[in-house]
């Protein structure tokens, strides 16, 4: 990159580890720097944390409850992802970090965002619109939502985002309905944003073999690792004027599974079946490759 490239980030008030390794590959590996970091103010309350505790307290049925009224069947599948998590199942690449304590960060201005919501879909206010113009060449969206609005074409070259999948053949959920259709390879898409859900220009895209994957959140954990690696490459490419983006017609665009889908009791039924024999089938891998003991002869010490 010719100039020295800044980067805003729009998130909530934490960030996942994986998306700070991301935004650590970034600086260590390009010229750009983070200028601006805006938060979601309507999640200001959150304890970022308080997810990283894997014990469990009285506060946890509480939520329990909350999350089957809100969520139904899928209930079933977070549930079973915290009892595995206080078995020891660390998911660490989804540790939450408070932005403001985060070092790749401290050098970055910090702005809270009241942002105008219309059911799923977020819009920026004026004045923080105006700053990111200013300030920024590119813009990465690791919060909040769907955007519309000016925010989309404040900045030179937009804002970047994640689908978590083919935009050609997986848009919304993402890796859900991938692991619920026995998929062996899933891929991500660094997109530049329109107000097309899961529709925009294609910066950078790869795939990954999830055959050996044995629960949804393993999918995860591969999809997001690739995310780590294609977020520095794909702001080295939007920032080059050689560049051309891909736009993939509405016609060729992948069937939409909207997030209503998860709560399904056949859809969230099949995920939990599949994450429980999963974890079952780990187990019994990891078994038979310890060490055989010869159980006849005792062990000494």
């Amino acid at each position: 990159m010719p100039e020295r490239t800044t980067i805003g980030v729009l998130a909530d008030p934490f960030l996942y580890e994986w998306q700070v390794r991301a935004i650590d590959r970034v600086q260590t590996q390009t010229d750009a720097e983070i200028s601006v970091v805006v938060t979601n103010a309507e999640k200001k309350d959150c304890t970022a944390e308080s997810w990283n505790d894997s014990r469990f307290e009285a506060a946890d049925v509480r939520r329990f409850v909350d999350v089957v009224r809100q969520e139904q069947a899928w209930a079933l599948v977070l549930a079973e992802r915290a009892f595995a998590r206080r078995l020891g199942d660390d998911q660490h690449l989804w540790y939450r970090h408070s932005i403001d304590a985060i070092d790749q960060l401290e050098d970055a201005d910090h702005l809270e965002c009241e942002p105008h919501r219309d059911g799923s879909w977020y819009e920026f206010p004026d004045d923080v619109v105006s700053r990111l113009a200013e300030e920024c060449d590119v813009l990465v969206l690791f919060g909040f939502g769907l955007l519309k609005g000016a925010v989309l074409t404040a900045t030179e070259h937009g804002i970047l985002s994640f689908p978590p999948a083919d935009i050609r053949s997986y848009r919304g959920m993402g890796p859900p309905p991938i692991f619920h259709d026995g998929q062996s390879m899933a891929g991500s898409t660094l997109q530049r944003l329109t107000e097309s859900i899961d529709g925009g220009e294609v910066i950078a895209y790869d795939e990954v073999d999830i055959s050996d994957c044995h629960t949804l959140w393993d999918v995860f954990d591969r999809l997001v690792s690739l995310q780590i690696q294609l977020l520095p490459d794909g702001i080295e490419r939007v920032c080059d004027p050689a560049f051309e983006p891909t736009t993939v017609p509405d016609d060729q665009l992948g069937a939409f599974y909207p997030r209503s889908m998860r709560r399904s009791p056949s859809f969230a039924g099949r995920i939990l079946a599949k994450n429980v024999t999963g974890r079952i089938r780990r187990q019994v891998r990891t078994r038979v490759s310890l060490p055989a003991i010869d159980r006849a002869k005792p062990v000494r010490r």
